[in-house]
């Protein structure tokens, strides 16, 4: 468990395996001496032990059954919480959580890269593009300056930080691959973005039954 009051994971692959949660404020009147809080801890505990047992009951019950049509990174976990979710809320409210959280947390680390956000808004006006890193260097100049702090000053550069910025981009929608054109073997960079981005992680999930 990580604590802080500014975004502490940046990257993008720790991002993925990660569910943020972002605490309320606590109002003054609201505020309760550290011996109250535990007090009525130890006096829901009981209950909150019997919640999450028969939680773990019914996932141990139908987790074998436990069918998503996509599976996230954290694949297993996916499946378990799917498979516990009835006794806690309706089917599916578990992946519409995952869902928006792992959405926020892509577009936080997309916002927080310059390179992959200039790709996202690159990106929002057209459904392809290809040229070389150093074409994509000097591009868009009059909002992405190179000296900008955070923004690659060579191809080279550049090219690393997308490699880096793959995994957010690809969970946008947007599919990035590298390879050569032509007798020279240019390298050149295609960018691919055939539908509006989307979070395709977790969707349809379906128990088999026997009934």
């Amino acid at each position: 468990m990580l604590n802080g009051i500014e975004d502490v994971i940046t990257r993008p692959d720790l991002a993925d395996r990660t569910i943020f949660v972002a605490l309320p404020f606590v109002p003054d009147h609201r505020r309760r001496p550290e011996a109250q809080i535990w007090g009525a801890f130890e006096a829901a505990r009981p209950q909150i032990l019997g919640a999450l047992l028969g939680a773990v009951a019914h996932g141990l019950s139908v987790v074998s059954d436990v069918r998503l049509e996509q599976l996230p990174r954290m694949a297993d976990f996916a499946v378990w919480s799917t498979a516990c979710e009835p006794a806690f809320s309706v089917a599916g409210s578990f992946s519409h959580a995952y869902r928006a959280n792992r959405r926020v947390a892509i577009e936080d680390v997309v916002e927080a890269d310059p390179v992959a956000a200039r790709i996202r808004d690159l990106m929002a006006q057209r459904s392809q593009w290809a040229g070389s890193a150093a074409d994509l260097l000097h591009m868009g100049t009059a909002d992405m300056a190179r000296g900008e702090l955070g923004w690659p000053k060579s191809p080279r550069a550049l090219a690393g930080r997308l490699r880096r910025a793959q995994t957010p981009l690809r969970a946008l929608g947007i599919e990035m691959t590298f390879g050569r054109a032509g007798h020279v073997g240019t390298r050149v960079i295609t960018l691919r973005a055939p539908r509006p981005y989307r979070d395709a992680t977790v969707s349809t999930v379906s128990v088999i039954s026997d009934g």
